[in-house]
């Protein structure tokens, strides 16, 4: 074992994926009730990356791949914004030979490598009794296969796109959703100055809600989701409507980073692919932006309308979390720890219908949280549809049980 010496017991806490606003807050509210139960912290730098470049010798140097945690630690970080035990989207089921660390690879030399066996002796060797992984569907993903392997595993759910499956809120949402709906706001001067279209790509490889939210809130006319292929001819129509409607003449739409065509796939800006899969996406927007400017003509006595075109991207991860995203993780880290006193493991910490609760963790594997078309987007009209908000979610659609 390292240094670790056990009092109730070790727990160790990552975070993986994209960084998020809340995360922090997360890792200091595990930290600080686990340390006041009586359990050692251990802080897995680099997501799952951490784990795998663990040297099994006590006199080895192992300062980059985990650190032991204390109030003074977290206290200072836990209002700040990403992630101080930072984050990769490393997949140690399928590593490739350049990612493999140096000292296994005379072990490990196949194109794809599975190291779950060398995760499992390096948490054996830091003495983890209990793992909390902080991420998206692709890091909990690799967290049900520990969890199969017989790893106590207590998950938490964080993501912009708020996609988890499970649970109808996951950190970093709400701040993704507020630094939207401002900066939108921000780039209406310029547009109405211009008398442009203004189209803003955001997140949401898979799911909509990242558009579909700030959309419902006032900050776009329409938005195009990953769950429903539209037609640009009418998008360019509508966005010419709502621009002669408005007396600033000026529209917006709010473009999902994984929205298609009608008859198209997904934009990406390369064909290489993460750990998971995964080709970086980026370029819907700009697409979008250069047919506006060519089709708008049609819907405009034969005068194309100018267009800004902004991706938002790094500008709704960076920064301090919001109220939700300072509250929620706060929560969620003290619900892992009740898990984790009452000797529960195997689950997912969620908000469901307004309340903390939490269900198996291997949901995140078992279905897909994305839009439900039918019931909360107008494809005719290209923007949400709501009628009656009683007794709905916070954020209005979940995605599940609806």
């Amino acid at each position: 074992m390292a240094e670790f010496k056990k009092n109730k017991g070790v727990i160790g806490i990552l975070t993986g994926g994209g960084d998020v606003p809340g995360l922090n807050p997360a890792i200091r509210a595990i930290t600080i009730r686990a340390l006041r139960e009586g359990y050692k912290v251990v802080g897995i730098r680099r997501g799952w990356a951490g784990l795998l470049d663990i040297v099994r010798d006590k006199k080895a140097d192992n300062s980059e791949s985990f650190i032991r945690l204390d109030e003074e630690i977290v206290n200072k970080m836990g209002r700040t914004g990403g992630t101080f035990l930072h984050t990769s989207r490393t997949n140690p089921g399928k590593v490739k030979t350049i990612n493999v660390p140096a000292h296994l690879r005379e072990s490990y030399s196949n194109e794809s490598n599975d190291l779950t066996p060398e995760v499992l002796k390096n948490l054996s060797f830091l003495g983890i009794d209990y793992l909390i992984p902080i991420g998206g569907d692709d890091t909990l993903s690799y967290a049900v296969r520990l969890y199969k392997e017989g790893v106590k595993v207590i998950a938490i759910p964080k993501t912009m796109d708020n996609d988890v499956p499970g649970t109808d809120y996951c950190i970093g949402f709400s701040t993704c959703i507020t630094r939207t709906i401002m900066m939108t706001h921000s780039l209406r001067t310029s547009a109405g100055s211009h008398e442009r279209f203004l189209v803003v790509e955001v997140f949401g490889r898979y799911a909509g809600f990242t558009a579909m939210v700030p959309t419902m809130a006032g900050s776009a006319n329409r938005c195009v989701i990953p769950e429903y292929k539209f037609d640009i001819n009418r998008l360019t129509e509508l966005l010419a409507e709502d621009r002669f409607k408005n007396p600033s003449r000026y529209s917006v739409v709010l473009v999902s980073e994984g929205a298609m065509f009608k008859g198209g796939e997904m934009v990406f800006k390369n064909q290489e692919k993460d750990d998971f899969g995964h080709a970086k996406l980026g370029g819907i927007g700009d697409l979008v932006s250069s047919e506006l400017k060519k089709l708008s003509a049609s819907f405009n006595k034969g005068k194309p309308v100018n267009v800004i075109n902004q991706k938002l991207g790094y500008l709704v991860r960076g920064g301090d979390p919001d109220a939700i995203d300072s509250i929620v993780p706060m929560a969620f880290g003290n619900l892992a720890l009740d898990l984790i006193l009452k000797g529960i493991h195997g689950r997912l910490v969620v908000l469901q219908n307004g309340r903390y609760d939490n269900v198996p963790i291997d949901v995140v594997i078992s279905s897909k949280k994305t839009v439900n078309v039918k019931k909360h987007y107008n494809t005719e009209r290209l923007r949400p549809i709501y009628s009656s908000f009683e007794m709905k979610p916070l954020f209005l659609m979940t995605g599940e049980r609806e």
